[in-house]
């Protein structure tokens, strides 16, 4: 069931976007703003209390919804998925809008980056409706406050570390994705050598091997919050040009057929298993015996 509402959220989500009225996560970034201008401080408790203020509500009501009886729960979980996701499924990000090199570069960025749809599909997997609810929160968070600047190096320390947490896993399994679905040798070395010298530790991995999967360069000069900086490059030394968010956008799509095809596969083999008695020391025993010996 699982693996079906995820294939499904996926598939609305894809066809039509984020809905532009009566989103609930609108409703979160208002109030995230609301309780900002009111207990805003240069002080980390002050970002813990805001941010356990803005999370653990929903994710605790989700938690009793996600269990309602007769269906209900299934489709909350559906609806929670579908919400979450936010237009976070791949699509064309107007590519003749694209007027230099350093725009070309941002966007391949953005699409790789791919606006934690990863984070939002694996801990749907791991916890249901509270997971992807979870994750989603704290990457919103962390985009408004997670920044290193002064106003919010204290402020937004919280929301930093939860979304880092809750990306570790599924940014790593994405960027391994990627690499399979790409050039494989070169993007686990640039995983493995230009990752680390990324700013953030979740982006890192996923630039890092999506440049390398493309064989083209990311990072470098760009602008950031109205400054031009110089960022550690990735990848390759091609220098992407305006076909290449389409190949961005080909491996994103594909990363994520992948996933689902992972998980559907999973689903149908551990019914499998269940239909003829086995669990998972059975499973792990045959495997050893077959496979692994």
């Amino acid at each position: 069931m699982t693996a079906l509402l995820m294939t499904l959220a996926v598939t609305l989500d894809w066809l039509l976007g984020e809905p532009r009225r009566w989103h609930p996560l609108a409703g979160f970034r208002r109030l995230a703003t609301w309780l900002e201008q009111r207990f805003y401080a240069r002080d980390r408790w002050r970002g813990v209390f805001v941010v356990a203020a803005l999370v653990l509500p929903p994710v605790l009501l989700a938690t009793e919804l996600a269990e309602l009886p007769q269906g209900w729960g299934t489709g909350f979980s559906f609806w929670a998925l579908y919400f979450t996701l936010g237009g976070g499924a791949p699509r064309d990000p107007v590519p003749d809008a694209v007027d230099s090199p350093e725009h070309t570069i941002a966007t391949c960025e953005s699409v790789l980056l791919n606006g934690g749809v990863f984070g939002v599909l694996f801990w749907f997997l791991v916890a249901g409706a509270p997971g992807a609810i979870l994750s989603r929160l704290a990457h919103i968070l962390n985009a408004r406050w997670g920044h290193k600047d002064a106003r919010h190096h204290e402020f937004g320390w919280a929301a930093a570390q939860l979304d880092d947490m809750l990306g570790t896993l599924p940014a790593r399994l994405a960027a391994l994705t990627y690499a399979l679905l790409g050039h494989t040798r070169r993007a686990l070395d640039c995983w493995r050598e230009q990752a680390p010298t990324w700013h953030d530790p979740n982006a890192g991995p996923l630039l890092a091997a999506g440049a390398g999967a493309l064989d083209i360069r990311l990072g470098g000069r760009a602008r950031v919050q109205d400054e031009w900086v110089e960022r550690p490059p990735l990848g390759s030394d091609s220098a992407p040009e305006a076909a290449d968010i389409e190949r961005a956008l080909a491996l994103v799509r594909n990363s994520l057929l992948l996933w689902l095809a992972s998980i559907g596969l999973g689903a149908s083999a551990w019914w499998w298993f269940s239909r003829l008695g086995l669990g998972w020391n059975d499973i792990f025993n045959y495997l050893r015996e077959n496979l692994l010996a």
